[in-house]
């Protein structure tokens, strides 16, 4: 099914904590030209300021995903606002932050996904291009990995499995034949995390943002959260709710099959870039756009787009 490429209708200004730097964070989101794709730039710099959201662009980093510039330019912890913006099909938009990490919000992508429905969405009239990923693929080993399959379907059918070793998680499992008619039905999921783990990831220099208003902490067979749980399988659906916010930085609404066991932000990064490295293993059906940026300004004015 063809579908119109889409923005916002209006600014839309957020702010709040940062989950592992603990900063006050605020973000301002922009409509933008049909495809320009979706752009952050840094406005606490002011030069080498722009990035643009793609799997080119990501490196590694612990407890979340992070994408940076040539020049080493970075924004972390996206994949909250990047699910949001595939859950609504956002194409072109222009994020402007004043540091290097997006805010936590309450630890899922609800807020995101209410303030922009909020403001509204803009159909506009290019189409979006297709993606056709011509043969499986995978990463991992047999206990941790991430495959793509092809399928005949114009949709994501995703098949998620979560298993830790505690008396609570355990194990779980998230399916959807359709994922993209289901994604409001996670988008409300939360990060979480295990109380022990807690000493650990201090000593890493993260998570000085978090807390229970943002994460479920889970401490031997229960949460420390009031309220419980938001949904059913909580913890599974996340996990689903960040793999698709990574995979959409392929820059497409990709169809076929995603299964995976104990993934997680690194191998959906390697996922991407394997099916990329060769230009044989997919095409793209829609007209070659390409993004060129004035680096040497932090202005949103200066973006333009290059046919």
């Amino acid at each position: 099914m063809d579908l119109h490429q889409k923005t916002i209708k209006k600014k839309l200004v957020l702010e709040g904590i940062a989950l592992h730097s603990g900063a006050l964070v605020k973000i301002a989101l922009i409509p933008s030209e049909e495809n320009t794709g979706i752009i952050f730039l840094r406005t606490d710099l002011k030069k080498n300021s722009v990035i643009k959201a793609c799997w080119k662009n990501i490196v590694p980093s612990s407890l979340c995903t992070k994408i940076s510039n040539q020049y080493g330019v970075s924004v972390s912890t996206i994949e909250h606002l990047m699910f949001s913006f595939y859950a609504l099909g956002i194409t072109n938009l222009l994020i402007e932050i004043n540091g290097p990490e997006i805010p936590i919000m309450d630890g899922s992508s609800k807020i995101f996904i209410d303030e922009i429905l909020n403001k509204g969405l803009l159909n506009q009239k290019s189409k979006v291009s297709h993606l056709i990923i011509k043969k499986t693929f995978e990463v991992g080993d047999k206990d941790r990995f991430i495959r793509y399959e092809p399928s005949q379907t114009n949709s994501l059918e995703i098949d998620y499995t979560l298993e830790y070793k505690d008396h609570f998680i355990k194990k779980q499992n998230f399916r959807s034949k359709d994922v993209r008619k289901n994604v409001l039905d996670i988008a409300h999921t939360r990060t979480f995390c295990h109380q022990e783990d807690l000493e650990k990831i201090f000593a890493m220099g993260l998570a000085k943002g978090g807390s229970l208003d943002n994460a479920i902490i889970i401490s031997g067979n229960k949460i420390l959260n009031q309220g419980g749980l938001r949904c059913k399988n909580e913890f599974v659906k996340h996990k689903t709710l960040d793999c698709l916010g990574d995979l959409y930085l392929s820059n497409q609404f990709i169809n076929g099959k995603i299964t995976c066991n104990q993934g997680g932000h690194e191998l959906t990064g390697i996922l991407l870039k394997k099916i990329f490295k060769d230009k044989k293993n997919y095409t793209i059906e829609s007209s070659d756009l390409s993004v060129n940026f004035k680096e040497k300004s932090f202005n949103s004015e200066e973006i333009q787009v290059v046919v």
